[in-house]
């Protein structure tokens, strides 16, 4: 039987809500490989002994979960992730809490996303860092799912006059904040119906589970409302896509890791050799963190969204960018990584990138001299000259990049590896055999 590892005051400040707010259904929360949020519910009468022993359940229809013969899975309810469900009645109550996923014999699910990066902390923590993140995820509105009208004809930060937006995005953040996450600005962004929230950074964990809610209260919030809410990279050809711009810094306790004071840029060897290993290893691990077809609509030039392997201070064009660090404020000092997109699984993206950033301190990789230039004004051959290479412009070419990887392999391991490389062969097979209304346009008048 599978016993948990329980912080025991968690553990009854969860048991004491629950009788104190009259809470009647527990939802157990998990994702599956691909980053869709799944979870059944318990009753108030399970949850002493879903806490202590887990709860059972069949894994067999859950994309990259059981192996023929391997469907039994227990949840194990990680009671610090506790919160109440704000848009659901308050009498009786309905509570949310992630889950941590074994197998039956007590062995950690290694197909379980959020063990994934649990695992990959903890590497990160044997070599003395905490790894904090701050992903701004951009979504649109739109009238309907069936129709793809943007809720208005905004632009960037764009304040107008009954701007039914910003009242979603003020009850989306109220909603969020009783849910204990807290967000540090809202805005309207560059396309017409595109907002974005920004959560403030945390550690991985609690912003990957953060970010599997805020995607949650966005949708619902919108859906109260009569419209819709999307994170779909590219759902309009015309107008720039949603990013995952992810700020990410590396502390030693309460230290920033990132930050020298005596780097003219403020800028530690650390840092450098976490940036010089992210643009090493991104074309291995594009597919993950932009993991859908309509992934690589977005990442073309002309949209703001970057293409090429570079880094910068101040450049928007750039894949990695670093903000400037004012003096004597080292909480300052991090880095943005600009290629996710918010439909990714935010477990599995957080792990490639901080993986990927621990390889170049591991290996003291140095990074090429920032970019002072626009890298979409270059020609291809002032590119070359720089060495300047570009992450992969399809998600064929980022399956064939992430299939003869062997460092997202032991990133991620080999179940969750296959299970995610499986799955996104059939996708690319499945939209390969499409004949889109583009084609129909262009070719059937004419040949």
């Amino acid at each position: 039987m599978v016993t948990a590892n329980l912080d025991e005051s968690a553990k009854e400040f969860v048991l004491r809500t629950v009788k104190e707010q009259d809470v009647k259904f527990i939802r157990l929360w998990f994702t599956d490989v691909l980053g869709a949020l799944k979870g059944f519910s318990i009753s108030p009468a399970q949850l002493e002994e879903a806490l202590e022993y887990g709860i059972g359940f069949d894994g067999a229809s859950i994309e990259g979960y059981a192996r023929v013969g391997e469907s039994d899975m227990v949840a194990i309810p990680d009671p610090n992730t506790f919160a109440m469900l704000p848009w659901r009645p308050q009498h009786p109550g309905v509570a949310r809490v992630f889950a941590d996923l074994y197998t039956p014999d007590g062995a950690p699910f290694e197909g379980d996303p959020r063990y994934v990066l649990r695992r990959n902390l903890e590497r990160a923590a044997e070599m003395g860092f905490t790894f904090y993140v701050g992903p701004e995820l951009e979504y649109f509105y739109f009238n309907g799912s069936d129709d793809p009208t943007p809720l208005d004809q905004g632009g960037y930060f764009d304040q107008m006059p009954l701007d039914v937006a910003s009242d979603l995005r003020r009850e989306t953040i109220l909603t969020l904040e009783e849910m204990g996450i807290e967000a540090e600005y809202s805005h309207h962004e560059v396309a017409p119906g595109q907002d974005e929230i920004v959560l403030r950074y945390s550690d991985a964990l609690t912003m990957a589970d953060n970010c599997m809610t805020y995607r949650l209260v966005v949708k619902e919030i919108a859906r109260q409302h009569g419209v819709y809410a999307t994170f779909m990279p590219k759902p309009l050809a015309d107008v720039n896509g949603s990013g995952m711009h992810t700020h990410q810094s590396l502390f030693r306790g309460e230290a920033n890791a990132f930050y020298d004071a005596d780097s003219p840029d403020h800028l530690s060897v650390t840092a450098r050799n976490y940036i010089g290993g992210i643009l090493h290893y991104a074309p291995d691990f594009t597919a993950i963190t932009n993991q859908w077809v309509n992934s690589y609509k977005r990442l073309v030039a002309g949209f703001e969204a970057p293409v090429h392997i570079s880094w910068a201070r101040r450049n928007q064009s750039d894949l990695i960018r670093v903000p400037r660090i004012p003096e004597n404020r080292p909480d300052f000092a991090r880095i943005e990584y600009r290629a996710p997109d918010p439909a990714c699984n935010p477990y599995l993206a957080f792990s490639v990138m901080l993986a990927a950033g621990l390889a170049g301190i591991e290996q003291g990789i140095e990074p090429p001299p920032p970019m002072e230039q626009d890298v979409f004004a270059m020609t291809d051959q002032e590119r070359a000259d720089l060495g300047i290479g570009s992450l992969p412009g399809s998600l064929r070419e980022a399956i064939q990049l992430v299939e003869g990887s062997e460092f997202v392999r032991g990133v991620l391991g080999d179940h969750a590896f296959q299970s995610f490389v499986t799955n996104k062969r059939i996708e690319d097979d499945e939209y390969r055999a499409q004949v889109t209304d583009y084609e129909v346009r262009r070719y059937l008048p004419a040949l």
